[in-house]
C-alpha cells in the first residue's frame, strides 16, 4: 500500500514536470479560465505542497476543485487530497472556470501557510485510457495505434469546430458593429442637414423681419 502511494506521487511529479504552478494561500481560492470546445473530455492532474517544505507545519491539507461552464453552472465540485486528478466533460463551448481552494484542517485565524499548486490540464482522450484498454483486451499494436490516431483526429476536429464557432460569433459582432456605425453616420448626417436648414430658415426670417431683403 505504501509503495502504491509512493508510485502515485512519483507519477504525479512526472506528469506535472512540464506543467504550470502558482501559489495558493491556505484556505484561499483561485480560478483559471480555459477555452474548451463542446463535448470535450478534460483531465487535470494536480499536486499541492507547501511553498517552503522546511518550515511547513500543516501536514493535513487537501484541495477542493470546482468547475463551472460558460453559463456558470457547476460541472464538478469535489474535495481531494494533496495529489490526484479530476475529470469532467464540457457540455457547451466557451470559457470554463476552474477554481481551486485548499481545505486545511486548521482554523482560518491560524491558516496563513503558503502553498504551491502544480497543475496540468489536458483535453481529449489520453494514452492512459488506451493503456488500460490494451491490457484488458490484448489489442494488437496496429489497432492500438489506430485508436489513438482516431482520438487525436476527433480532438482536432472539435477544436476546429470550436474555432469556427468563435469566428462566426466575431464576424456577427463585427457586422453588427459596422451596421450600427453606418446608421449612426446616417443619423448624424440627417441631424446636420436639419440644423443647417433650420439655421437658413431662421436667417431668412430675420432678414425679412429687418426688411433687408
Amino acid at each position: 500500500m505504501v509503495m502504491r502511494s509512493i508510485g502515485l506521487v512519483l507519477q504525479s511529479y512526472l506528469v506535472l514536470a512540464s506543467a504550470m504552478y502558482f501559489d495558493l494561500g491556505e484556505q484561499e481560492e483561485k480560478c483559471i479560465i480555459e477555452e474548451i470546445p463542446e463535448d470535450m473530455l478534460v483531465t487535470g492532474y494536480f499536486l499541492l505542497e507547501p511553498w517552503n517544505l522546511k518550515v511547513s507545519n500543516s501536514p493535513h491539507f487537501g484541495l477542493t476543485v470546482s468547475v463551472k461552464d460558460p453559463s456558470y453552472e457547476t460541472l464538478l465540485s469535489k474535495r481531494y487530497g494533496k495529489h490526484g486528478k479530476f475529470t469532467f466533460t464540457s457540455h457547451a463551448s466557451g470559457q470554463h472556470f476552474l477554481c481551486f481552494q485548499t481545505n486545511s484542517t486548521r482554523f482560518s485565524v491560524f491558516a496563513s501557510e503558503k502553498m504551491k499548486l502544480h497543475l496540468d490540464v489536458q483535453m481529449g482522450e489520453h494514452p492512459v485510457d488506451h493503456t488500460a484498454i490494451k491490457a484488458k483486451d490484448h489489442l494488437q499494436t496496429m489497432e492500438y495505434s489506430t485508436r489513438r490516431l482516431i482520438d487525436q483526429i476527433q480532438y482536432i476536429v472539435r477544436q476546429q469546430d470550436y474555432q469556427r464557432e468563435k469566428e462566426e460569433m466575431f464576424r456577427q459582432i463585427s457586422e453588427d458593429t459596422n451596421g450600427n456605425v453606418l446608421w449612426w453616420a446616417v443619423v448624424q448626417t440627417c441631424i446636420l442637414l436639419s440644423v443647417g436648414i433650420w439655421q437658413m430658415k431662421r436667417l431668412k426670417d430675420f432678414l425679412i423681419a429687418k426688411k433687408l431683403v
